[in-house]
């Protein structure tokens, strides 16, 4: 999936696979440890500390990863494996540190089985939205809406335009074709801040979205179309 997301009691951790391994959004750990009004103000105390007081950094495989953030775009995000993670508990006194190291146990061992067998991922995405209480319906066009969209993105990365930037142009400019609004101010309408604006869509607006995705791929292939400018005057 392009936006990668676990669960942890109902709240979302965004990952991303670097070197072959897991590394998970300490911003979003931080958060759900500690309920901070301002996990990044925390964890950029937390991370300074060490260094202050031992001249040595003490959080091992810190990464600096792009990730997915709350505005459909990606940023450099810090991100730690799994031992990282574990350092992370050591440093922040919580009452959750326990279950999170139960929990950080089975996405482990989930990670390793949907390595070998892809269908089950899909499979538990069913069921974390479908606990949330999403329709069946609803839960197939979103996941057929991932599809669609990584089609899409896989067709502009061959075709010269930029991860980023120029992705969030054209997409902004389908959704603005589709439905008259940019995906920021679809997002206002319905009252949305950090959430994903496609876990929000009605099935409708899901159906919508492939639909203009969906033609804009079959354009770009047919017209061979090469950088942003090419594909925004497709779309």
């Amino acid at each position: 999936m392009d936006n990668q997301l676990t669960i942890f009691e109902q709240k979302p951790i965004r990952k991303t696979e670097h070197n072959g391994e897991m590394y998970f959004s300490i911003v979003d750990i931080i958060e759900i440890l500690t309920d901070s009004p301002s996990p990044k103000t925390y964890w950029a105390k937390l991370k300074k500390k060490p260094t202050e007081e031992s001249g040595s950094e003490v959080f091992p495989n810190l990464e600096l990863l792009k990730m997915v953030a709350s505005d459909g775009k990606k940023y450099k995000t810090d991100a730690v494996n799994t031992r990282g993670v574990l350092r992370i508990l050591m440093s922040v006194s919580s009452p959750k540190a326990e279950p999170f190291k139960v929990w950080l146990a089975e996405v482990g061992n989930q990670t390793l089985i949907e390595t070998e067998n892809p269908e089950l991922g899909i499979e538990r995405f069913a069921e974390l939205y479908k606990a949330k209480g999403y329709s069946d319906e609803w839960i197939q066009n979103r996941l057929k809406s991932i599809e669609t969209r990584k089609l899409l993105t896989d067709e502009w990365k061959n075709r010269a335009v930029a991860e980023g930037q120029e992705y969030s142009i054209l997409t902004a400019t389908i959704a603005k074709q589709t439905f008259g609004l940019t995906p920021s101010a679809h997002k206002d309408l319905k009252g949305l801040q950090r959430e994903n604006l496609r876990d929000h869509m009605t099935p409708l607006e899901l159906i919508f979205t492939m639909l203009g995705e969906e033609v804009t791929r079959s354009l770009v292939v047919s017209e061979a179309a090469q950088g942003l400018n090419e594909n925004h005057d497709i779309v």
